[in-house]
């Protein structure tokens, strides 16, 4: 974990963040891991002790440097992941009310950054039912009025400004769509640090599909979670492709504790060999992308 933070800060420092004044960003990046390693603690994530939850989170996030600039997006996979560490200690807890309240009060925020991560909200109640087996009329209430505080909050704001258009603005986004599978607008470093993602995605869930005998059943519950949104974030994705940025990062949060189950808990020939070429891959993708950012040349 300690080489992965400084590899981390020196992607960081090449790709200028002292020269672009990514203070905000970086702070984001930085909450967003201290609390993929609470996500990994609290829960147990990985049977034995690793940090190869948030160190993978390290890594696919610097892959994709590109992302750095990006604001919005930074406060609004901080907020997934605070929403992603509440979400789980409702797990079996029909009386969560406080939890399921916080949680979907980062959602809130989340979508107050991105409002496209509404999408996802009829999946997350459904995975209520299914994975965290929490839903109960009050949880569900709980949920709405999380979702809703920061919205209240924001129109007291504007309110006060006697301006409405920010909010018809924000809610008429979500009807804007663009060509599904329209992909020539995505730059190679894009494409390529996706194909990345999605093969880690695939190894780690096939990995834990065959291999979740061996796991709690909580835990089994919690990887279910994350295989569901990062599917969803990748059909998101591949159907609006304008969204690219913004369900990467969703892919990344989602795909790092899969591909940690897979790294932390196998140790055979094969696994090794395929262990060194995505880290292999993973340095040489970085490399690829520091060198085609655009913001290197501003």
């Amino acid at each position: 974990m300690p080489a992965t933070i400084a590899y981390a800060l020196a992607v960081w420092l090449l790709c200028g963040v002292l020269s672009n004044h990514w203070w905000w960003q970086i702070g984001c990046f930085a909450v967003t891991t201290y609390l993929m390693v609470q996500l990994n603690n609290a829960n147990v994530l990985i049977r034995i002790f690793s940090r190869m939850v948030s160190s993978s989170f390290l890594a696919l996030s610097c892959a994709s440097c590109f992302l750095f600039p990006f604001l919005r997006e930074a406060v609004m996979i901080t907020c997934l992941t605070a929403f992603t560490l509440l979400f789980f200690y409702t797990y079996q807890d029909k009386k969560a009310v406080g939890f399921t309240y916080y949680a979907f009060l980062f959602y809130g925020v989340a979508s107050i950054a991105y409002v496209h991560v509404l999408f996802f909200l009829p999946l997350i109640w459904v995975m209520m039912i299914t994975n965290t087996m929490s839903i109960s009329w009050r949880t569900g209430t709980a949920s709405l009025l999380g979702l809703l505080t920061p919205y209240w909050f924001g129109c007291i704001w504007l309110l006060y400004r006697q301006d409405y258009s920010l909010l018809t603005e924000h809610f008429t986004a979500l009807a804007v769509f663009d060509e599904p599978f329209n992909l020539y607008g995505i730059t190679d470093s894009q494409k390529a640090t996706l194909a990345l993602i999605i093969l880690m995605a695939v190894i780690g869930t096939i990995h834990f599909i065959r291999k979740n005998y061996l796991d709690k059943i909580r835990v089994r519950m919690f990887y279910g979670f994350f295989i569901w949104m990062d599917l969803a974030a990748l059909a998101f994705l591949l159907l609006q492709p304008q969204h690219f940025n913004a369900m990467l990062l969703i892919m990344i949060l989602n795909t790092s504790p899969l591909i940690a189950h897979f790294i932390a808990l196998t140790s055979t020939k094969i696994t090794n060999i395929v262990f060194l070429v995505l880290c292999f891959a993973t340095l040489l993708l970085t490399v690829y992308n520091i060198w085609n950012s655009s913001f290197l040349y501003s």
